[in-house]
């Protein structure tokens, strides 16, 4: 989605984004999101054991619940940058306060891009006090463009709700191609919402929308070092404050995870060079756990993902992935099928009138494939795409 309506977007809060020479492209490359007043704020990490800089800093503040700014920077990761780039996120954080007259503790920092290379400080000590001098509603799609490093579209989504009989938005932005396995997040996710939301709350209608969204998405099962989610809450509308377990938390929580999970999709869709999004349903496993942790080794295999992208019906590889989940599978009760096209029954192909059918659906732009285990009521799903020449070409020169 792009060219977004100010109506669609939360009140209280304001956007900017410009050039700053970090990138080499010269495209944007710094962003400001600023709420008009201290925002109630939840996020979720990276479960990487190497975090960037940005990841530490901002980690700790939103102990606090609050939030009021969120600076972040595309193309320089501040991650494996020592203590200069601990000095370098609180630094940014630092101008971003000065130039808002806010509280520095109520600044995040988040950063992409490069990893091992410290932060260009010159560019941030000139663009950021300009930046808070442009700040306005209506510049939520230059903040989108302005995440991207290897991304080809923004990612945006909104979405409408009712609280306390009064209508409320929410708006997520998003950025994220590739280093896609986050178990956690994404690369970078920012959700802002004009509903009244108490910090409980909002921590745990997050981490499960999280759960169930960004957490079942992969594209090369890497897990970047500064994957964050933020969520903000301005409470401009007035409306009462949510309790998670109520009818307006619970039409929060839906109107939450349908942000997240078209984020979500938005992101394996735009897979370095992904041309298909499939998703991995597994039904019938002993469990949810068991079903998920064999949609997990599906989505991953870079086998199946390449018969993705040569729409090549090898079920074999499907089910050799499904076996090696580490879950209990008994072959002679599995089915398979693509879409609607069944391939596999009691772990036995169909035969090549079957495969025939099954190739034309590998070849549409998003299918799903249905893995049965006949075990038990468990079901889950997982996002992946294909993987192919592209990917490899543009991860073997990233840096150049």
């Amino acid at each position: 989605m792009s060219n977004l309506c100010v109506t669609d977007l939360p009140a209280g809060f304001r956007y900017a984004a410009r050039a700053a020479g970090i990138k080499k492209s010269g495209k944007p490359d710094l962003a400001l999101i600023v709420a008009d007043q201290p925002a109630v704020c939840s996020g979720t990490f990276t479960t990487n054991k190497v975090v960037a800089a940005p990841v530490i800093l901002t980690r700790e503040r939103i102990r606090s619940g609050l939030c009021q700014a969120i600076l972040v920077n595309s193309g320089n990761a501040n991650a494996c940058t020592g203590d200069r780039g601990l000095a370098d996120a609180q630094r940014c954080a630092v101008l971003t306060a000065r130039a808002l007259g806010i509280d520095e503790q109520l600044v995040a920092v988040c950063s992409t891009g490069v990893i091992g290379v410290p932060l260009p400080m010159g560019r941030f000590e000139e663009h950021v006090p300009a930046l808070a001098g442009e700040l306005s509603n209506a510049g939520a799609d230059e903040v989108a463009r302005a995440m991207m490093t290897t991304d080809a579209f923004p990612k945006v989504a909104v979405q409408r709700f009712t609280s306390g009989g009064r209508e409320c938005r929410i708006f997520g932005v998003a950025k994220g191609a590739g280093m896609i396995h986050p178990n956690m997040a994404t690369m970078l996710a920012f959700v802002l919402t004009d509903a009244t939301l108490p910090g409980p709350s909002a921590g745990l209608l997050l981490r499960r929308a999280v759960a169930r969204t960004f957490n079942r998405i992969t594209v090369d099962r890497d897990t970047s070092t500064n994957d964050t989610v933020l969520l903000l809450a301005s409470g401009a509308v007035g409306a009462p404050p949510l309790v998670a377990e109520s009818p307006d938390g619970e039409a929060f929580a839906a109107a939450l995870e349908d942000v997240l999970q078209t984020l979500a999709k938005l992101i394996v869709r735009d897979g370095e060079g992904a041309t298909k999004l499939v998703r991995i349903q597994v039904e019938g496993a002993a469990s949810e756990a068991d079903a998920l942790a064999v949609a997990r080794s599906v989505a991953t295999s870079a086998l199946v993902k390449t018969a993705f992208f040569g729409a090549d019906a090898n079920w074999g590889r499907i089910i050799a992935a499904a076996g090696y989940a580490g879950v209990e599978i008994d072959p002679d009760r599995v089915r398979i099928r693509f879409d609607d096209v069944p391939m596999v029954e009691g772990g036995l192909g169909l035969g090549a009138e079957q495969e025939v059918k099954a190739t034309a659906v590998l070849k549409q732009a998003e299918f799903t494939v249905t893995v049965e285990l006949g075990l038990g009521a468990g079901s889950a799903w997982y996002y992946t795409s294909d993987l192919n020449y592209e990917y490899v070409r543009i991860n073997a020169d990233y840096r150049s």
